[in-house]
């Protein structure tokens, strides 16, 4: 059997919805993964700052996104 066929026929075989629902679990996933490791980097810390840390993690590397995300978390903090 070969694995990498046996993954195409299962996701072929999804329904959109099906294909879009595993989409969105994967993001909350990779989400949930990337909060963990901050708290366990840098500890505890509240829930709005553990947020701004995991857009920063996933979308810093654009300098738009991060001009972005550092705009709203400054306002976020008024």
């Amino acid at each position: 059997m070969n694995v990498e066929f046996e993954y195409r026929a299962r996701i072929d075989a999804m329904s959109t919805i099906e294909r879009v629902r595993r989409a969105e679990e994967l993001f909350h996933w990779s989400r949930d993964y990337l909060a963990r490791a901050i708290l366990a980097a840098r500890g505890p810390m509240p829930d709005d700052r553990l947020k701004w840390e995991v857009a920063l993690r996933q979308y810093g590397s654009d300098p738009a996104a991060r001009e972005l995300i550092d705009e709203l978390r400054t306002r976020a903090s008024r």
